[in-house]
């Protein structure tokens, strides 16, 4: 029988969400979408020395905001609970003691103090099978000694004993077959009786068995752990149900070499984070995607496609689309280089396919922040300019500079175009021209802007003097959408108010 794929996303809540954690965490839904399976999310609140208030539920919201949707978890129970780590302690004392029962774990009591002049004096020091005979531990410490320490109190970690010279075998469906000689791995440290909690390399083994996981897909950075953990399922007698390895290639800088950090962010203007976070601590507020106007389709899209493709050239596509398609056999072995243009360009496209009246709603909070209330024009005028200026667009905020005009008539005028447009003959041309477009029937755009043409062109005016400096009385600017347009949209009564101030700022 076929197992049930079932995965988890297992964030510590020690700050916020990382992009390059919320791509690990979006693919892991699109494959367990893909295979029907459980998606679930799982709390790694073991470090509590790096706990931080409110990381917990910037995740839950991060995720609910990009549409990662989540079937089990803190907040959604199952039957595989608790799922957060700090609330199984029982659970992991019992399989602390499997271990050292069976002989596959010791007790050490060695203090720091002891650990670091073990490193001065050998370079390049590990606690192994080579040097875990000269240490306090167990191993090296009558049973009757290591019960009194026990009982005194005495701070002690548990150890995972491993064998050297044994090739451990990682198969990963990205990586292929990976071979590691244990050798060259140190006895991890599994628990601590300090804050009587167990260390990520346990309580994420036992996790994953007991919650029936079956493939853990994590980044690139957990590869050097994954024979330890291939050990760990040996010793626990656990090897017929180890999951599937899968380790994502790693999210690079956009420029020069390494991981992509929020440093990088800062010093290239383009966040790191989905959400805005305010640190409790420091009180430093950083950026996100939410907040800098991007649509979470578009951020989804964006990271799909960072280290994965579907096989073609499609670059657009919706989350069902990407559900669809998506296989770790189109996931690259290379780092991706995180190309945030490239993200505005997927947010542009996404703002291009909005309905018109849909951005227009995005658009009125915009509007209340300039200072001009939405409830003072129609929802059809407001969707109208709207449409008139998306398509130069990146982001909701930049509707605000293209489409201005439409709000708040202008009180200054580009000096350049001025400069270039604007003689003393302009005046009366433009009332002219008022007065022509007062006559006429319509203000349909076609007709209104033959007429006008035909007109110029009659009594020989400068084509781009006129229309230029009509834009400029209007706009405020020699930029914008279709002059005529404009016109029918604003109606005559306030294009007529505009170009008689016009006339009076700029002979003035």
């Amino acid at each position: 029988m076929e197992r049930k794929v079932r995965v988890r996303f297992a964030p510590s809540p020690t700050g916020p969400l990382h992009i390059g954690g919320v791509r690990t965490a979006l693919y892991n839904y699109l494959f367990a979408r893909r295979h029907g399976g459980d998606m679930i999310l799982r709390i790694e609140d073991t470090d509590s020395q790096r706990f931080v208030p409110g990381a917990e539920a910037y995740i839950n919201e991060a995720l609910a905001w990009l549409g990662i949707g989540i079937d089990e978890g803190v907040k959604e129970g199952g039957a595989y609970g608790p799922y957060k780590q700090s609330e199984r302690r029982d659970i992991y004392r019992e399989h602390v003691k499997m271990l050292l029962d069976n002989g596959k774990a010791y007790i050490a009591f060695d203090t720091p103090e002891e650990l670091e002049a073990a490193r001065a004096a050998q370079p390049n020091f590990q606690y192994d099978a080579s040097t875990r005979g000269n240490m306090r531990n167990s191993l090296t410490m009558p049973a009757d000694e290591v019960k009194r320490l026990i009982d005194n109190g005495e701070k002690y970690v548990v150890r995972f004993k491993i064998e050297p010279g044994r090739d451990v075998v990682v198969n990963d469906l990205i990586r292929g077959k990976v071979t590691i000689n244990s050798s060259v791995l140190d006895d991890k440290v599994l628990y601590k009786s300090a804050d009587d909690l167990p260390t990520y390399h346990l309580a994420n083994i036992v996790d994953d068995h007991l919650m029936e996981v079956s493939h853990v897909i994590r980044g690139e950075e957990w590869l050097p752990s994954a024979p330890l953990h291939v050990l760990l399922y040996e010793a626990f007698g656990w090897a017929d149900t180890m999951p599937q390895f899968v380790h994502l290639p790693l999210l690079l800088k956009p420029d020069g070499k390494g991981k992509l950090s929020k440093r990088d962010g800062d010093r290239l203007g383009f966040p790191v984070f989905p959400l805005e976070w305010h640190d409790p601590k420091s009180g430093e507020i950083s950026s996100g995607y939410r907040e800098r106007g991007y649509l979470p389709e578009a951020v989804v899209n964006f990271l799909a496609l960072l280290g994965w493709n579907p096989g073609d050239d499609t670059e657009i596509m919706s989350m069902q689309e990407l559900i669809d398609r998506f296989s770790f056999d189109h996931c690259s072995r290379a780092g991706a280089k995180f190309d945030f243009e490239k993200g505005k360009w997927f947010n542009h496209k996404y703002l291009q396919e909005l309905p018109d009246a849909e951005l227009a709603e995005l658009f009125k909070p915009v509007m209340k922040a300039h200072g001009v209330n939405p409830d003072d024009f129609s929802d059809d005028y407001i969707i109208r300019a709207v449409a008139m200026v998306k398509s130069r667009i990146n982001f909701v905020e930049d509707l605000w500079e293209h489409a201005r005009f439409f709000f708040v008539a202008p009180e200054e005028y580009e000096a350049k175009s001025v400069k270039k447009r604007w003689s003393e003959d302009t005046p009366a041309i433009l009332r002219e021209l008022m007065a022509r477009l007062k006559a006429l029937p319509s203000l349909e755009p076609k007709g209104a802007e033959e007429d006008i043409i035909g007109w110029i062109q009659e009594r020989g005016y400068h084509m781009g003097n006129v229309m230029n400096a009509f834009r400029v009385a209007v706009v405020g600017e020699c930029k914008g959408p279709h002059m005529f347009d404009i016109v029918e949209l604003m109606g005559f009564d306030a294009v007529n108010d505009r170009v008689e101030a016009a006339i009076e700022r700029i002979k003035a």
